[in-house]
């Protein structure tokens, strides 16, 4: 049985079609499946950190659906982050994106990088979002999985140190909308695909 999530992000993940994901990106997302099903044959924590360059939209997205996603399906020791090669902050954009995909926030402190708590159900602990290096310690240091969200992070990180697995999905960055009158139908179907994707990855793990 599914755990009690907000019914407009229930709603939300009823309606996303992972039969629309081609073969060739299945073939991108199984080495990320492969690893979840080693750590959950092992009883062994899962912890997947989201990296992107500048930590403001896809790695945010990429690690709120991949929480969320555990929790639908009741994947236990499940821990998401997100990190860049530098910090700046969360696009105001992806907040306002997922808000109105059902997710309730809130902002615990102001600046140039606000803190937010990010939340896909009453009884679950806040996801936690800020723009940091995908080493701050906020994040894991070793023994976790860095999932490369971006093609200019993947290439520019040759070495993701403490990582026990790295694995590149990325995605196309909806950045390229702002200020123009595509701008929230662009993230909202950025953050659509990144849902339907990580909707496929752990449904796979039953």
């Amino acid at each position: 049985m599914n755990r009690t999530l907000f019914e407009e992000i229930n709603k939300t993940i009823e309606s996303l079609k992972t039969n629309t994901i081609s073969e060739e990106r299945k073939e991108v997302l199984n080495p990320l499946v492969d690893y979840l099903k080693e750590k959950i044959e092992a009883r062994a924590p899962v912890r997947l950190n989201f990296i992107c360059t500048h930590n403001s939209r896809r790695s945010h997205l990429s690690q709120i659906w991949a929480q969320t996603m555990a929790a639908y399906f009741n994947i236990e020791n499940v821990s998401c982050y997100s990190g860049g090669t530098e910090a700046t902050a969360m696009f105001r954009k992806v907040g306002e994106t997922l808000v109105n995909q059902g997710f309730k926030m809130a902002k615990l402190s102001e600046g140039n990088n606000p803190v937010y708590s990010i939340r896909y159900s009453d009884n679950d602990p806040s996801i936690i979002a800020f723009s940091k290096q995908y080493g701050d310690d906020f994040n894991p240091a070793s023994e976790f999985a860095a999932i490369m969200t971006c093609s200019s992070a993947d290439e520019g990180c040759p070495m993701v140190f403490g990582c026990d697995k790295r694995i590149a999905i990325t995605y196309e960055d909806p950045k390229k909308s702002d200020g123009t009158s595509q701008q929230t139908e662009t993230y909202f179907n950025r953050s659509l695909e990144i849902a339907t994707e990580m909707k496929f990855v752990f449904s796979d793990l039953k």
